[in-house]
């Protein structure tokens, strides 16, 4: 990936930041010229990821820090969103659709199942005691690629 623009940002683990974090990640990806659909996909996992650091890594302590990367390439967008917090004990089990931590919060398990659909690549790597990291990317079509369909 030819780095071509990128940001890092930390924001405070509150859920009035998710809607900033999801605002300022979408608005960067503009230049990309991105449709109304690609943009959607974008907020939705920034949205995902970074609910699930408030909520399961940090347990809604707003004290606790999360890192939000994002870059562009010629055609994608990779978003890297990070937690320092509790950890995941199975990422297998933790992907899996209906999965959750918090079943008494009515959480509905399916974040990671909507990163992993909504984005052309989807990593999750993380370590109990020490964190979590989802690293996306979207490809952005092209009207180019359109123009023969």
């Amino acid at each position: 990936m030819e780095n071509i623009n990128s940001f890092d940002m930390k924001i405070k683990a509150r859920s009035e930041n998710e809607a900033f974090a999801r605002q300022v990640v979408s608005s960067f990806a503009i230049g990309m010229n991105p449709t109304i659909d690609e943009l959607e996909d974008i907020k939705t996992v920034v949205s995902e990821a970074v609910t699930n650091s408030i909520v399961h890594a940090y347990n809604n302590d707003s004290d606790k820090i999360i890192d939000i990367k994002a870059s562009l390439d010629n055609d994608s967008m990779e978003i890297i969103i990070e937690d320092y917090g509790v950890g995941i004990d199975d990422v297998d089990k933790a992907v899996e659709p209906f999965f959750t931590t918090k079943p008494e919060d009515e959480r509905s398990g399916m974040g990671f199942t909507l990163m992993k659909s909504f984005m052309d690549e989807f990593e999750l790597v993380s370590k109990l005691g020490e964190g979590t990291k989802v690293r996306m990317v979207k490809r952005f079509v092209r009207e180019e690629e359109n123009a023969g369909a």
